[in-house]
């Protein structure tokens, strides 16, 4: 019976074995990989020059990180409370029995659904100041007088690309909240409605409490996603104008790829992992607290 255990053991080690492995290769051994990295001086070739955490110092006395800090989480609330504004207010609207309801789904998800490469490019055709469409139409009801450069101007081009970021990432917010909505039993609606409820006071005493987990979880998820962003704000502006657009992601890359710091842009990456790692155990902490 003792040695039927044990084989029973090895069986299972032996089934998760790959999993651990490929686990080992594709997550741990790069994050690791990375850090270690940051306590160099390198030019991942010949040049291996132990700094320890002189990269982390320099990063944290440098003003412009701070700077980049402050333009990233500034997109990155404004990008997410923009999705939850669209996303929830199109889930309410497409949880209600309306003709075309479908095929106003189908419409709705293909943000989303078109990859981040082709978002980009789609966008800076459209914001183009010589032919982009956005121009034209305006031009066309009389809103601007003169052509409006969106991704070069100082004054619009961080808008411009919170606005992008917007229509990429409200329809995973608006599924998430929509399959939520689809959770909550229409009894309830119907009781507080014999009870005189308003719709307002239904929205706040029924679907709001309803809702909850999905948008912790959507909202810890989204945050994430969009502070750790890169590639539709690099095809736009590249960071610019004048450090405008520069968030994060972007100066690890010209850190690593212009300028070829290896150590202080993987420094600052590890920095970005603490602040994702941080959110996450918030959102944990919430969720235990709500089961209590």
């Amino acid at each position: 019976m003792k040695e039927l255990s044990g084989k029973t053991h090895i069986s299972g080690y032996l089934f998760v074995l790959p999993s651990i492995v490929t686990l080992m290769l594709l997550v741990t051994y790069p994050l690791l990989y990375g850090m270690y990295i940051s306590f160099f001086n390198t030019n991942l070739l010949n040049q291996w020059d132990f700094v320890g955490f002189s990269h982390y110092g320099d990063i944290f006395g440098n003003l412009e990180f701070l700077q980049r800090i402050f333009v990233t989480l500034k997109f990155t609330v404004l990008t997410v409370g923009g999705h939850f504004v669209i996303g929830l207010g199109l889930a309410i609207l497409l949880n209600r029995k309306l003709p075309g309801q479908t095929l106003f789904r189908a419409i709705l998800i293909l943000p989303w659904l078109l990859p981040e490469v082709v978002v980009g490019l789609l966008w800076k055709w459209l914001l183009n100041p010589m032919y982009g469409l956005t121009n034209h139409y305006l031009f066309k009801f009389n809103l601007i007088s003169a052509p409006v450069s969106w991704l070069s101007n100082v004054d619009v081009a961080f808008w411009a690309v919170v606005v992008v970021c917007i229509w990429k990432g409200f329809p995973m917010l608006m599924l998430m909240v929509l399959a939520g909505l689809q959770t909550i039993s229409e009894d309830l609606y119907e009781a507080a409605k014999i009870d005189g409820c308003t719709g307002v006071q239904s929205f706040r005493f029924i679907t709001l409490p309803g809702l909850l987990p999905v948008l912790l979880v959507s909202l810890i998820l989204d945050t994430v996603w969009w502070f750790k962003h890169f590639t539709v704000v690099w095809l736009l502006t590249q960071g610019g104008p004048a450090n405008e657009t520069n968030i994060v992601s972007i100066d690890i890359y010209k850190s690593a790829f212009e300028f070829f710091e290896f150590g202080k842009a993987a420094a600052m990456a590890v920095i970005v992992l603490f602040v994702c790692t941080l959110i996450g155990y918030v959102y944990r902490r919430m969720l235990n607290h709500d089961n209590d």
